[in-house]
């Protein structure tokens, strides 16, 4: 995996949507133990310091926890707190754009709620 150096997106951000997403993968499980900030630098050959402010974000919301002298782990419900935040955040955010932009195309609310089923059943 590499992270985005040139995006807007800062690199500690990055880091921990891409540890978020190896748990949403099932690749860190709850209660298992979290690369560390020296492992996350080498692998994505970033800053030492870097990659513990994604940690400490991970851990300041509480989808992490850190054992003393162990590392950090990967809490009961870290699956579902990742799951419900970008239900709430992410997918309001894309609703929201979608209707301004269909609003400005004059799309009728009828025409697009059949778009959204449509795409839906994968068609």
């Amino acid at each position: 995996m590499k992270l985005n150096m040139d995006g807007t997106t800062p690199i500690y951000v990055q880091v921990a949507e891409w540890l978020q997403n190896e748990i949403l993968a099932n690749r860190l499980v709850a209660d298992g133990k979290v690369y560390s900030q020296y492992q996350l630098a080498e692998l994505f050959n970033i800053n030492p310091a870097t990659a513990g402010k994604g940690l400490t974000l991970l851990l300041e919301g509480e989808i992490l926890y850190k054992k003393r002298g162990l590392g950090m782990f990967v809490t009961a419900q870290a699956k579902e707190m990742i799951l419900e935040k970008r239900r709430s955040e992410t997918l309001q955010q894309l609703a929201q754009e979608l209707v301004l932009e269909a609003r400005r195309l004059a799309v009728a609310d009828e025409e697009l709620l059949a778009l959204i089923q449509k795409m839906q059943r994968g068609e």
